[in-house]
């Protein structure tokens, strides 16, 4: 064996080497997190490469986040979902993917961070729309993402039924005041960002209904004063949970990895990097700090109004529920 061969082959297996401690994961998530994830994945290669002394790359998945739930059930190997909302991860849940247990596996029901629906309207909100009523008036038109295929459509919904509830309707007020809402709906977006799109590039619509935190992704993408914030009186708590992809980490060998970049969220980087990007964190020392960042608003949870939402999902969102009776696809 000629020395260069000797070199050539220790070049190769150095190489393998180098692939094989470099791990690469995968994480499914909601439209609206996208910039979110792309700064925290940055925070967390380095982190985990300072603590370990290994690389990583992350790879992130975008839709809808019930799409994205139905992708990995059919087979995408993520290692960790993030979504926002928990019947995303129990749907995952029940069809054997992630664990039953998965809320318990991290604090807060294993949602690093929460949000809630505003309005964001064209610059100078030139409807004068500054409340839920204001959406149900003729002529406004609102865009927002279907609740069959999106947590931001889901929360929307809830929204509008709670805020009537709080106002003292009865159910079959509540009923009849989303129901006057979505008949100003001229088209459902298939995620957040979808609705954004619609929205701002297609130009449709007087108002998108939409997490706390696409604002700062509006603002960065298509530049600062092409719509203005609008707080409700009353809004929904949102929570955006995640877990551990029990099937993929098992086949992958990437437990430990997945636990790590999940956990990761919940440091006082991962809380920072989330404000950063107007999404409410789970430590309330970080949420004080940033107090002036988070309007005041009135929340309600979905437990306290629905029950829970899976509860939320057989009344309202499966086939036949009060979404249907109520809205009329165009």
């Amino acid at each position: 064996m000629t020395s260069q061969f000797k070199i050539a082959l220790a070049t190769l297996a150095l190489a393998a080497s180098g692939i094989a401690s470099s791990q690469t994961l995968l994480n499914g998530s909601y439209d609206v997190a996208r910039e979110f994830y792309k700064d925290y994945n940055a925070a967390f290669i380095a982190h985990y490469k300072k603590t370990t002394g290994k690389d990583v790359k992350i790879d992130q998945s975008h839709a809808g986040s019930s799409a994205v739930a139905r992708s990995v059930a059919d087979g995408l190997d993520a290692d960790v979902v993030t979504m926002n909302t928990s019947t995303d991860v129990e749907f995952l849940a029940n069809a054997g993917v992630v664990a039953k247990d998965w809320a318990k596996r991290f604090p807060g029901n294993a949602s690093p961070t929460t949000s809630t629906m505003l309005f964001l309207v064209r610059n100078g909100n030139p409807k004068g729309i500054k409340d839920w009523d204001d959406l149900t008036k003729p002529g406004i038109q609102v865009i927002v993402v279907n609740p069959k295929t999106g947590g931001n459509g889901r929360y929307t919904y809830l929204a509008a039924w709670g805020y009537a509830k709080k106002k003292g309707a009865t159910d079959a007020q509540a009923a009849e005041f989303v129901g006057k809402f979505y008949k100003n709906v001229p088209i459902l977006g298939k995620g957040g960002r979808d609705a954004t799109s619609a929205f701002l590039q297609r130009n449709i619509g007087d108002v998108l209904v939409t997490f706390e935190s696409e604002v700062v992704s509006v603002n960065k993408e298509f530049g600062e004063g092409k719509v203005d914030a609008v707080y409700p009186s009353i809004s929904i708590l949102a929570e955006n949970p995640v877990a551990v992809v029990e099937r993929t980490v098992a086949k992958k060998g990437t437990a430990e990895l997945a636990k790590a970049y999940l956990n990761h969220l919940y440091s006082d980087e991962g809380q920072e990097i989330a404000v950063k990007h107007a999404m409410r964190p789970y430590s309330q020392a970080i949420l004080k700090k940033n107090a002036a960042a988070f309007k005041p608003i009135q929340l309600f949870t979905v437990q306290e109004m629905f029950g829970s939402l899976s509860d939320a999902q057989k009344v309202h969102f499966n086939d036949g529920g009060q979404f249907d009776k109520l809205y009329t696809v165009r």
